[in-house]
């Protein structure tokens, strides 16, 4: 059976020392109990499942709750983790039943039962919060739980289904500590996962100790970490630079991150590529002044994603052409097939047929604090006026207020960056342009939503290349959204902590318990 790839680059490990020996890289029994300070410029939007479908909240998921189904490093197929096994029952792919491992425990010390399982799995569905993963889990019909046995039974076939399970929509929550419908709102966490949270300031830090209860997938107990959160990639520099952090991921600057030099002894540097993305979405609604197609296509003739990957990200980024990133099953060029070079005079003649007012007149939005996507959205805004084909308005947002201005409609462009649910081309398929996806573009297309179910049915993924290439081409044709560029993995760690290039892989998953000090 052939399987899906992520292309993950050998990691260079820098060590502190020339000769130093392999003993050195085993954690020190003198430092275990010593906390290893992680810095992210992520933002956790909300502590409750239910509420929360960003990079940054299920980084946190990853640790303090618990799936059936979790992805071990490297992996690209699901595996045991508060589930003792998983599998569908009959060929039609409709039918997944999940045996719970004896003995999980909630910090309360209650024990988990199939009913914690499906009382998660319904709530993320009932309250199906507007910046939750209720969307992910829209083939979910019923989950019913007898005992330990908890049974899904699916409205079309997916068999995608085990790979969302193992994702932070899957996280198993405590009934009796969770409203069953609406989103709880104190700084409490209570699951199952490696680590217990201790203590959470929003923005800033969360502490996290490991959980003594745990069972699962994950062996051996990780060191006490401390997430301390940046309000922006300086910010995050300068903490690194200033010796505040241990490590830092997720997202120094491009100027930092092109600086790195593998042969400093002070450091460590992981380097991967990735299966994160970040594209540019277009409000497709009668409202927007990009709502008719001809004007989306417009624009995707003048974007130049070269010249915004060398000078925004000086080269720490990689060009996109399609929905689907490089290194996963089913990618094309489709963007480029159908918009080779950029052309003012085949978007003029595409606004001229559209009957259009010029120049075009649209807001751009964008997450402040999000990277560099102040200084993109000023490049794209340049790249789109040069033209003299279109003015645009750019405005930078809170996280949390620019999730609700997109979700909303209040936006007719935006720049969102996507981490991979899981490693399956299906991430970039419903979530990003099936209708009512996600990203809330407004886009609805039969033939889209089509081609996202068929490409459901097949258990070998690769049977389904076919349906994922003509996803691509119909999304390059109706251009609900624009892919611009495909991120790398970037991990920095000081001389004496181990583990970084394990930390993060493009599954979703977040192991700060493989972090350990040398």
């Amino acid at each position: 059976m052939r399987s899906v790839r992520i292309r993950i680059l050998a990691t260079l490990l820098v060590l502190a020392a020339v000769g130093v020996g392999g003993w050195q890289l085993m954690p020190s029994q003198e430092d275990s109990g010593k906390t290893i300070k992680v810095g992210t410029s992520d933002v956790v939007t909300s502590l409750d499942p239910a509420g929360a479908y960003d990079a940054g909240s299920w980084a946190l998921f990853s640790n303090v709750f618990q799936s059936l189904l979790t992805f071990e490093a490297g992996g690209t197929k699901p595996v045991p983790d508060a589930a003792k096994s998983c599998e569908f029952d009959g060929g039609d792919l409709r039918v997944y039943r999940c045996t719970l491992r004896k003995g999980l425990a909630f910090p309360s010390g209650r024990e988990m039962t199939g009913e914690d399982v499906k009382y998660s799995f319904d709530r993320v569905k009932k309250i199906n919060s507007d910046v939750g993963p209720s969307a992910l889990l829209d083939t979910l019909k019923s989950v019913s739980a007898s005992g330990r046995t908890v049974t899904f039974r699916l409205s079309t076939p997916d068999a995608t289904f085990p790979f969302k399970v193992a994702t932070g929509a899957g996280s198993i929550v405590d009934r009796t500590k969770y409203p069953a419908d609406g989103l709880r709102t104190d700084n409490g966490v209570d699951g199952t996962g490696p680590y217990e949270l201790t203590a959470y300031t929003k923005n800033k830090r969360a502490d996290l100790s490991p959980n003594g209860r745990y069972e699962g997938a994950v062996k051996g107990a990780g060191r006490p970490v401390e997430l301390r959160y940046y309000k922006d990639a300086d910010a995050l520099d300068s903490a690194w630079e200033k010796k505040q952090v241990d490590a830092a991921t997720r997202q120094l600057p491009p100027k930092t991150l092109a600086e790195l030099n593998p042969s400093d002894p002070t450091m460590r540097v992981s380097e991967a590529d990735s299966s994160e993305v970040r594209n540019l979405y277009l409000n497709t609604r009668a409202s927007s002044p990009l709502h008719d197609t001809k004007v989306r296509q417009a624009m995707a003739w003048l974007i130049d994603r070269e010249r915004l990957a060398a000078t925004v990200y000086e080269g720490t980024v990689d060009p996109l052409y399609s929905l689907i990133p490089t290194g996963i099953t089913g990618h094309t060029t489709a963007f480029f097939d159908a918009y080779p070079k950029q052309s003012a005079e085949k978007a003029r003649a595409l606004l001229t047929e559209a009957g259009v007012s010029l120049p075009v007149r649209f807001t751009y939005g964008y997450g402040i604090g999000r990277a560099s996507a102040a200084g993109e959205a000023k490049e794209l805004k340049r790249q789109l006026e040069a033209s003299g084909l279109f003015k645009v308005t750019v405005k930078g947002y809170e996280w949390t207020d620019f999730q609700k201005r997109w979700v909303g409609g209040k936006l007719d462009a935006y720049a969102v960056g996507w981490v991979a649910d899981y490693p399956d081309p299906d991430t970039y398929g419903g979530p990003l342009v099936g209708t009512d996806g996600t990203m809330s573009t407004g886009y609805s297309s039969g033939r889209v939503d089509d081609l996202i179910r068929a490409s459901q049915r097949f258990e070998d993924r690769g049977e389904a290349t076919d349906d994922f290439r003509s996803l691509q081409d119909a999304v390059a044709r109706d251009v609900p959204v624009i892919p611009l560029w495909q991120a790398k993995e970037y991990v920095v760690t000081s001389e004496d902590v181990g583990g970084g290039q394990y930390l993060s892989d493009g599954t979703g998953v977040f192991r700060l318990w493989r972090l350990n000090w040398i």
